[in-house]
Formats: structure tokens, C-alpha cells, sequence
């Protein structure tokens, strides 16, 4: 495939020398016996003097060692003449092959093999001269007596000399030759005669061995000839196969052979390339190859400096981006001419197409398509310094979404997946221009504001984010609800490096999910000690299943008409051995972010059973089961399993299950429901009302009982409330479906009186009792199992839910605290200090000074205080409302 002026230009190295050039080398060994120029007689002529030459000291050797003798032989006769016969040749001999082994020893291979085969048989020839001289030396000068020792000398040489120019013939047929001429001197014919025969034998046998290896040089050029042939139709199969091409150039960088398949990928006929530049190929070059000098030298600059060159990188000429990968080096001819580049090309295009999106998968979530942690890092570093490296004012939204872990639980990652992608979009509809949307992976994403610190600014941005972000979501034909929190901090005051902003944005996200979630927060000092006692709360929370630091309380659900126990609803609880009384709404959120919501559950379960065990038949247990539980296809067996343990009939099991189960509203949720109502247990729709408010479940599930959550019943005894409307509809609703209802969160007489008078069959609330331990549960029921109300509880003035901060002074210290219920006799507020009945506080409202009171009744974190003197209408003023009650 070498076409060079109208011939084929792509050379396939190693071809013959053809029939002729075969006969050529025959004829060149029988005139001269001189070596061919092939490559392979070429090493085996090196070998061959080498072999000669590493012999050379040996020969030198016995030819002093020869000359010593002939000397000492003859010194009486022959005189001055005859040393000389005897010296000039030795030093001849010595001289000529030291200077050969010089030259070998000095070029270290560099002479050509030719020329040193020429020096060993120029080296035989002198040694040859010098025999014959020796020969007549001693036919003249050496009396017959000394002749027989002279002879085994000159035999002895004979040897030696043979086996040293044994691997080249033309040096030995030199040295024979000078023999042959000097015994026909010396001796006469007959001497000739005695020479000739082992000389015919020798020439025979170097004859034979130069028809052998013609033959064998034939059979070589033969076998490299069918090689050549091979390796053109392989290299033709690859061009075709288009993994790779091949070009030429002639010494002035013009084209002369192209690969047909790279000129028809160019849109041109390969005719139309040759004579053109190579440079001409190529658009743009890239420089990334391993040889092309880190990218400085071009391909114009090695083939106009002619250096060989690897894996170039180049970008095709053409409309379409095209990459090529291009390797070449110089080619040259025997006499050293420079006869052009010979090359081979591969097409990089699906190679940097495939690197472009691995850097793009490296830099941006592949499930949203937003900026990844890694570029959102970067993206916040860049907003915080300029190139001078100068501080920038910035602010950092970390955002967390509310929920979406059930969401992933109950209806499974591809659900959850394709809401992640839909929030994606609502957060780029929303921030718009203003900053840098990015994920940072699961549910969490964050928002990179450059320049706007304004924090008024940021709030309506961040509440905007929260509203659309909790608008429903349709994902295959369901409905899905979530929420989100946001974190906000400002550089440089809350942090000049990206790590501290980071961190502190952390730090305000906590502190909005800590404040109930779908809120933001901006980063405050204060906020460090809240995230390192959560930290801690955490740690702790990990061990106390197996310190069995939790426990369980029991609340009496009764008949709104007899008010007789039915029922008592377990929950848990946890003393912490520093810590006190932790509330649950601290630590099942943190339970359930760290994963132990399923352990805790079984544990309630099973514990609840047992104690069930110990309270009359009539009386019913309930127990909370979180949508994570409900979905774990091994509840019905967990649920068997505590019945079994404790003895339990199944229909004193009350099994209470929220609205957050129906999120995989399919038929995995109709077979739990299914496999459980076989068992025998009861079922209870808990906190109905409060979270995604669909009816069409209650047709499907076998509910037995729907709970009114409390915030409908407080308040509802007031005048002009509405939640009086919605318990009636609940009921109404209920009894249809031939449901029973719990009212939750009854504390009054007047809401008891309202309950009744709606027609709720159950009530569960402070007014009957609140949750007691299992000792006070068991005495209850022991009973006549009918409760008392609280004497303390009595109808209040009308008072108004707030969320209102006040601080309690008592002789406890001064504690901060925040109001949920004021009227003009009382207030219940939330305070983390467990005070007890009776203690007088001092209850600073921040508007009208301090009012006195004391403590009527203590719940964990809530406590109802009765001032010592009615307070005034504008003390009542709220500071920000919740809910009026008339």
C-alpha cells in the first residue's frame, strides 16, 4: 500500500530483495565470498567476525609463541637477516590485529558488519604473508636435524589459524592462498599437491555451506514476502474496520497516501487530499499527547523539525467537531535522505464526548441535573473571594425537605426520585437569577446567593421557597405533600470562609427543624450550644435501648357516656439519668432521623402487650404505629409475635395509625391492612384532620375508630369557634361508616359538655387523667374503672392561644418560657423546668409588669398557673396570634 509518484506510498518495511537480487548475493559469494546486505545475513556476517575477533588473542599468541621458537630454533644460521624474516612478519601480524580489535572495541558495533568481514580477511592475508615468510625461513635457515620441531610449530599454527578464521571464509581462502604460494617456493610441487588436496576439501565445504544458505536466504525472502502480504491485507481489514488510518507525507509535507476511509469521514474523495498539506487536516490543535511536549509542540512543528511524535491530539477540519489522535515519525532512505512522515490516526470524538460527561457527572447531580456538592463548593468559594482574593458579602441557604424520608419509605425511591426532581425544578422557578441552585445529595439541597445580604431580602425569598416547595405533588396519579426548612447565614458575619458558613447554615437549618419544621432560620451565636446538646441527645438516644432508659405511660381513653375505661393509649417515655424527663417531641424526631423508630416501636409493642395482660378483659391497649413500621412487611409477624409472648386476645389490640400511611396508597397498603385485620386487632385512625385530609381511604381501610385530633376539640367551647362544625362532621362522617370516635385533648368541663353534646362515643384528655405508669394504670381498672374529674379543672374565663415568650421568676431562679393559652384568670405555658402543684411563680408577660400565681398542675414541659388577681384585657394582647377564642 505505497503509493509514491503514481506508486503505493504506504511501505510495509522488511520485503526482499527479489529473485535478482537473490542471484546477485549467489554470484557475489562465489566471485568474492563477500557478505549480502540483508538484515538477517547482515547479523549473522557480525556474529561471525565477532566470533573471530574474540579468537583474534589466541591467534597473536601462538604466532609469538611461533616466531619465539623459530628464532631460538635457527639463531645460530640465520643471522641478522633471518630475525628479520622472523620479526617483520610477527610485527606485521601484531599490528594488524590489534588495530582490528581496536576498531571493534572502539565502534562498539557503530562499524558496518561488511567492512569489519573485510579487515578479518585483509587480517588473513597478512597472516598468510607473514606464514609464507616463516615457511621459507625455515626451509632455508633450520638444518635437518631442527626441521621436525619447526614442523610441529608451523602444524600447531596451522590449527590455531584455522579455527580462528573458521567463521569467515574469505579470511581463511586468503590465508591458504599465501600458503599454497609459499610451499610451491619452498618445497616444490609436491608440497603444492599436499596443500591443494585439504584446500579443495575446505572450498567444497564453504561452497556447500554458500549454496545452503543461498537456498536458506531464498526460503527467508520467500517467507517475508508472504509476511509483507499478510500484514497488507490485515492493515487494509483494520482500515476498514475504522478503529483506526493510516497517511503518508513526501518530504515537503504533502499528503501522498490518506486512508480512504478518514477522506470520506471528511466528505472528500481520498484523490482530492493527496498533494495536499497535512496541516491542512486539522483545525485546532490540542497538544494533550504523551509526545507532544505537554501540549507546546504542534503538529506543524514536528513535521517541519521532522521528530517523530505520539498520540497528538487535533481537532478535524469540517463543520462537525471531530477529534483525531495522530502519531508519525520521519522516514528515510538507505543513503540517509529524508523522505517524508509515515503515520497512523484514531478518531477521538466518542472518547471526549465520553470524557465531557464524566467532568459533567463529576460537577452536577444526575438525578436532578442541579450543581453537586463539589461545584456548589466551589461556586460558594468563588462568591466569597474575587480574584484578588478580596472578601465578598454573600448568603448560603441550606435546605432540608420535611418528610420526604417517609415519602421514600412508604412509597419507594422511584417515587421519591421523581419528587426530587420535581423540587429541583420549583427551587430554579423560584430563585430565578438571583443565586445558584445545588444538591448535595439524598433530600438536601442548598442555595448560593451572591451579593444579597439584606436579611429582610432573604426572608421573603426563603418563605417563598418554603411555599412553593410545600404545594402537593402529583407523581403518578397520587398526591404527595412535603415541607422545608432553610438555614440562613450571611458572610462575612457569620462567616468569612466557606467551611464556618457552611457549618453555621447547618447550625440555622437545625434550629428551624428543631422550631417544627416549614420555617426558616438565620443563623444566630446562641445556636452552637443547640446543635452540641443535640449532638449529645443523639449519642445518648443510640445506647438507651440497651440501658432500657425508656418506659411506658398509659392515658385513659373512657366512654363519653359512662364514663368507664375502654381503653389506654401506651407511650413512651424517657428519663435520662442527667437529662431528666425528655420530652418525646425532642426525641423520637432525632430517633427518627438516626433510623431507631422501628426498634423503639417493636419495643412499645411488645411491652404493651405484657401489661394489657394484667388489666380485665374489657379493657383495650393502643398502640402508635409509624408509617416506616406499617411498611415493613414484617409487622403482621412482629404483631403475632407480642400477642403470643403476652397471652393477649387480638381484639384488645388497638392499633393507631396516622394519615402517613396512605402516601403509598396501593395495593402493598390494602395487603398490610388486609393481613392484619386477619389477626383479629383493631384498628384507629389517629390525628384525623391534620395531615393529607383524603376521604377515599376511609371507604378502603377497615378502620374501627377515627380520633379527633385535640386541636379541634381546645377551643371548640368557645363562642363563634368553628371546631365545633368540623367535630360534628367527623361524627356524622363516622357513624356512616359505623366508626367509633375519640375526642383528644379534653380538659374542661365545658369542652367535655361540647364532646357529649356532638356526639363523640370516646374521650381521651387531661380532664379524665393523664398518662400514668403502669402501677396507677393497673388500680384504675382495678376499680369500677370509672374516673373522676379533677376537682382543680373548672370552667375558666374565656381566654385566647397564643405563642407569646414570658419569663417564670420562682425560687427556682428565672427561666424563659413561652404562653399557648392566657384568659384573665390563668395561662398554660411551656417551660422546661418540671415544676410541682403548689409552687408560687412570679410570670412576666413583657407588657404591664409582673403577675404572681401559682402552679394548679404539671405535665412534663407543660404547666397550668391561676393568677392570684385577674389581669387586665391589654396584658392579654398577644404578640403574635395563633387562634382567637372569643
Amino acid at each position: 500500500m505505497r503509493r509514491v509518484r503514481g506508486r503505493s506510498a504506504f511501505a510495509i518495511e522488511g520485503r526482499g530483495d527479489g529473485e535478482d537480487g537473490a542471484d546477485a548475493g549467489r554470484l557475489r559469494f562465489l566471485r568474492g565470498l563477500f557478505p549480502r546486505g540483508d538484515a538477517h545475513d547482515r547479523q549473522s556476517v557480525a556474529n561471525r567476525v565477532r566470533m573471530a575477533l574474540d579468537a583474534l588473542p589466541l591467534l597473536l599468541l601462538a604466532d609469538l609463541i611461533v616466531a619465539a621458537g623459530l628464532w631460538l630454533l635457527g639463531r645460530p644460521a640465520l643471522g641478522g637477516a633471518g630475525f628479520w624474516m622472523i620479526a617483520a612478519p610477527l610485527l606485521a601480524m601484531l599490528v594488524a590485529g590489534g588495530a582490528i580489535r581496536l576498531v571493534a572495541r572502539r565502534g562498539k558495533g557503530a562499524t558496518a558488519p561488511e567492512r569489519m568481514h573485510g579487515f578479518v580477511a585483509l587480517l588473513g592475508l597478512v597472516q598468510g604473508f607473514g606464514w609464507s615468510v616463516w615457511l621459507l625461513a625455515s626451509a632455508t635457515g633450520l638444518a635437518p636435524s631442527r626441521w621436525a620441531l619447526a614442523a610441529v610449530a608451523h602444524g600447531g599454527l596451522l590449527v590455531v589459524t584455522t579455527l580462528v578464521f573458521a567463521p569467515v571464509p574469505t579470511a581463511a581462502l586468503a590465508l591458504w592462498l599465501c600458503l599454497v604460494i609459499a610451499a610451491t617456493v619452498a618445497f616444490g610441487p609436491w608440497a603444492v599437491l599436499a596443500l591443494l588436496v585439504p584446500l579443495l576439501a575446505v572450498a567444497v565445504v564453504m561452497l556447500g555451506g554458500i549454496s545452503e544458505r543461498s537456498y536458506v536466504a531464498s526460503r527467508r525472502w520467500l517467507a517475508r514476502a508472504a509476511v509483507a502480504l499478510k500484514a497488507s491485507l490485515l492493515l487494509g481489514e483494520f482500515e476498514e474496520s475504522g478503529r483506526g488510518w493510516f497517511w503518508e507525507t513526501d518530504d515537503r509535507g504533502l499528503i501522498s497516501y490518506i486512508s480512504p476511509q478518514i477522506a470520506a469521514a471528511l466528505g472528500l474523495a481520498a484523490d482530492r487530499l493527496l498533494g495536499t498539506p497535512m496541516t491542512g487536516l486539522v483545525l485546532h490543535e490540542a497538544g494533550d499527547g504523551a509526545g507532544s511536549g505537554a501540549g507546546e509542540r504542534t503538529l506543524g512543528f514536528h513535521l517541519a523539525t521532522r521528530l517523530a511524535f505520539s498520540e497528538i491530539a487535533v481537532r478535524a477540519a469540517g463543520d462537525d467537531v471531530r477529534w483525531w489522535s495522530l502519531s508519525g515519525r520521519p522516514a528515510f532512505d538507505e543513503y540517509g535522505n529524508f523522505l517524508g512522515f509515515r503515520g497512523s490516526g484514531t478518531d477521538l470524538t466518542e472518547m471526549r464526548r465520553s470524557e465531557a460527561e464524566v467532568k459533567r457527572l463529576a460537577s452536577y447531580d444526575s438525578l436532578t441535573g442541579l450543581p453537586n456538592r463539589i461545584l456548589m463548593r466551589r461556586t460558594l468559594d468563588e462568591s466569597l473571594r474575587d480574584i484578588a482574593g478580596r472578601p465578598k458579602r454573600a448568603a448560603l441557604f441550606m435546605l432540608d425537605l420535611d418528610r420526604f424520608k417517609m415519602v421514600n419509605d412508604t412509597l419507594g425511591h422511584p417515587v421519591g426520585d421523581a419528587l426530587l426532581r420535581q423540587v429541583a425544578v420549583r427551587l430554579q422557578r423560584v430563585v430565578q437569577q438571583d443565586g445558584q441552585v445545588g444538591r448535595l445529595g439524598g433530600d438536601e439541597f442548598n442555595v448560593v446567593l451572591p451579593g444579597i445580604v439584606e436579611r429582610n431580602r432573604l426572608a421573603t425569598l426563603a418563605s417563598a421557597i418554603i411555599q412553593q416547595l410545600s404545594q402537593p405533588y402529583l407523581i403518578d396519579g397520587a398526591h404527595v405533600s412535603i415541607g422545608a426548612s432553610i438555614g440562613i447565614a450571611i458572610a462575612p458575619d457569620d462567616g468569612a470562609t466557606a467551611d464556618a458558613l457552611v457549618r453555621n447554615a447547618d447550625l440555622a437549618l437545625y434550629a428551624a427543624k428543631a422550631d417544627g419544621k416549614g420555617v426558616h432560620r438565620f443563623y444566630e451565636p446562641e445556636m452552637h450550644a443547640s446543635a452540641k446538646d443535640r449532638r449529645l441527645l443523639e449519642m445518648d438516644l443510640r445506647g438507651v435501648m440497651s440501658e432500657s432508659g425508656l418506659h411506658l405511660v398509659y392515658q385513659p381513653v373512657v366512654d363519653a357516656g359512662s364514663e368507664a375505661i375502654v381503653c389506654f393509649e401506651a407511650l413512651v417515655r424517657w428519663d435520662h439519668p442527667t437529662r431528666g424527663a425528655v420530652s418525646p417531641s425532642d426525641f423520637i424526631p432525632v430517633a427518627e432521623e438516626i433510623g431507631l423508630i422501628p426498634q423503639i416501636g417493636e419495643w412499645v409493642l411488645r411491652t404493651a402487650c405484657l401489661e394489657a395482660a394484667n388489666w380485665p378483659d374489657p379493657v383495650r391497649v393502643a398502640v402508635n404505629i409509624s408509617p416506616i413500621q406499617f411498611a415493613n412487611p414484617a409487622l403482621p409477624g412482629i404483631v403475632l409475635s407480642a400477642l403470643a409472648a403476652a397471652q393477649l386476645p387480638p381484639h384488645r389490640l388497638e392499633l393507631e395509625i396516622t394519615e402517613g400511611v396512605f402516601l403509598n396508597d396501593d395495593a402493598a397498603t390494602d395487603a398490610m391492612f388486609a393481613r392484619l385485620k386477619a389477626i383479629g386487632v383493631r384498628f384507629a385512625l389517629d390525628d384525623f384532620g391534620t395531615g393529607y385530609s383524603s376521604l377515599g381511604y376511609l371507604k378502603k381501610a377497615p378502620f374501627n375508630k377515627i380520633k379527633i385530633d385535640q386541636s379541634f376539640v381546645r377551643g371548640a367551647a368557645v363562642p363563634g369557634n368553628r371546631n365545633a362544625a368540623i367535630i360534628r362532621a367527623i361524627v356524622a362522617l363516622a357513624e356512616s361508616l359505623e366508626m367509633e370516635t375519640t375526642a383528644e385533648g379534653a380538659e374542661t368541663p365545658d369542652e367535655l359538655a361540647l364532646i357529649r353534646s356532638l356526639g363523640c362515643s370516646h374521650i381521651q384528655g387531661y380532664i379524665f387523667g393523664r398518662p400514668m405508669l403502669s402501677d396507677e394504670a393497673r388500680a384504675r381498672v382495678a376499680g369500677s374503672g370509672k374516673l373522676a374529674m379533677p376537682g382543680l379543672l373548672v370552667t375558666r374565663d374565656p381566654r385566647v392561644a397564643v405563642l407569646r415568650s414570658a419569663t417564670v421568676r420562682s425560687a427556682r431562679g428565672v427561666e424563659p418560657a413561652r404562653i399557648r393559652n392566657l384568659s384573665r384568670s390563668g395561662a398554660m405555658i411551656e417551660c422546661a423546668i418540671p415544676f410541682r402543684p403548689g409552687e408560687a411563680v412570679t410570670l412576666d408577660l413583657g407588657n404591664g409588669g409582673p403577675v404572681d400565681g401559682v402552679i394548679r398542675w404539671a405535665d412534663e414541659d407543660r404547666i397550668g398557673v391561676a393568677f392570684d388577681e385577674p389581669i387586665e384585657a391589654d396584658q392579654m394582647a398577644p404578640q403574635r396570634m395563633v387562634r382567637a377564642a372569643g
